[in-house]
């Protein structure tokens, strides 16, 4: 059977449908949400890089523009979405939708457009932070959270977008939105990322604070998309398109010329400096998709407990040994990029030491069982996001 309701919103916004098949071509509006996440992924990371190696000198650089013209086109799209369905004379399509403030319209481009206006109200609001504060600060800002928060829900609207469409479709349409569907995924994964990178530095991957902050943020995303995606190898996936991303900015980004405009400058800086190797979040990964259809009539708890233990140990297995030799000399070069240092690292620090958080072994270990804690309890909200999101319809 066909949900000839959900196909009228497809029919109301010029989407040809058709039954068992639906349809063929990925929506125009779903296309236009996945360059809006990517548009505000790519400009991040640049900024990131701009802040490291020129500073802020204006609010108009490439990087801004690019991280803003993510709100701007979820925001067209989004509207486009609602006043369609809202201002149409087909009322099985607003039967359909979902009703906010005497208007209708798909669930995702409410979120969407809530992102879209918090995304370009945190503009002037970060413009005016930095002009009072300071023109280069840490990432954890009001205004840079507000903006987070904006681009998290641009994303997760876009998820949800792709999820309507995908959960009423069927077969190659399907597939296509499935791959879509992770790669807003890896999205999602990589703004954490970023989040979070200035406390799982190569310098701090020897604490409990990293991995403990590593297992409440990531294994909410990976395994509630994961499963919605109901795809074989869908972690693994979304972990490798992670894992290209930051290595594509890693060797990409140093290519380009850059100048330090703010002081105190203590390192030559001639090029864009990069953020450091990504995580190995691809190990963990193989091991959940590997484990996965082997438990998969297991109490949710259960998956939980297994998953998240099995999350934090292969990630420390892997990330210990390799945090141990990105502080050698042979980590030193382009392909690990070790030896970038940004212009205001100050020549007393010491860029090749581990910074010990925990100052005994007995604070260490009750900060990794912290850890674990986190692993498990982010791994079961993953898997009940991921059961909420296999019934989106609309």
């Amino acid at each position: 059977m066909v949900d000839t309701t959900a196909v009228s919103i497809d029919r109301l916004l010029g989407t040809k449908t058709r039954p068992a098949a639906e349809v063929r071509v990925v929506p125009w509006y779903i296309w236009c949400g996945v360059i809006a996440v990517s548009s505000s992924i790519i400009g991040g990371y640049w900024d990131i890089s701009w802040h490291r190696s020129i500073g802020r000198d204006t609010f108009w650089t490439p990087a801004h523009v690019a991280i803003y013209l993510c709100g701007l086109l979820a925001g067209i799209s989004s509207a486009y979405l609602i006043l369609s369905v809202s201002l149409g004379k087909r009322h099985a399509a607003k039967e359909s939708c979902v009703k906010v403030w005497g208007f209708h319209g798909p669930l995702g481009s409410f979120m969407s457009a809530w992102g879209g206006i918090a995304m370009l109200t945190s503009a002037p609001f970060d413009n005016w932070w930095h002009s009072a504060y300071g023109l280069d600060v840490e990432i954890v800002s009001p205004p840079h959270v507000l903006l987070i928060g904006g681009i998290l829900a641009v994303q997760l609207g876009v998820l949800i977008l792709i999820l309507g469409c995908m959960n009423r479709t069927e077969g190659v349409s399907a597939s296509r939105l499935s791959a879509l569907f992770l790669y807003v995924g890896a999205m999602m994964v990589l703004l954490l990322q970023l989040l979070i990178m200035e406390y799982t530095w190569r310098g701090l991957l020897h604490s409990a604070r990293a991995y403990r902050v590593i297992s409440l943020a990531i294994p909410v995303v990976l395994i509630g998309v994961a499963r919605a995606a109901k795809r074989r190898w869908a972690t693994t996936i979304v972990t490798a398109i992670y894992t290209f991303f930051l290595l594509g900015q890693l060797w990409i980004l140093p290519l380009f010329p850059a100048e330090p405009k703010l002081g105190p400058v203590y390192q030559k800086v001639t090029h864009l400096i990069p953020w450091d190797f990504p995580l190995l979040l691809l190990v963990p990964a193989v091991a959940l998709d590997l484990l996965a259809p082997r438990v998969a009539s297991w109490a949710a708890w259960t998956q939980a407990i297994l998953f998240g233990s099995v999350f934090l140990i292969t990630l420390v297995a892997v990330e210990w040994p390799v945090a141990d030799f990105m502080m050698t000399p042979a980590a030193r070069n382009w392909f690990f990029g070790a030896h970038y240092l940004e212009y205001n690292f100050h020549p007393s620090w010491k860029p090749y030491e581990f910074f010990r958080i925990e100052r005994t072994p007995s604070d260490f270990w009750s900060g990794m069982a912290v850890a674990l804690a986190c692993a498990i309890l982010s791994t079961r909200l993953g898997l009940a996001w991921s059961e909420w999101m296999q019934r989106v319809r609309r």
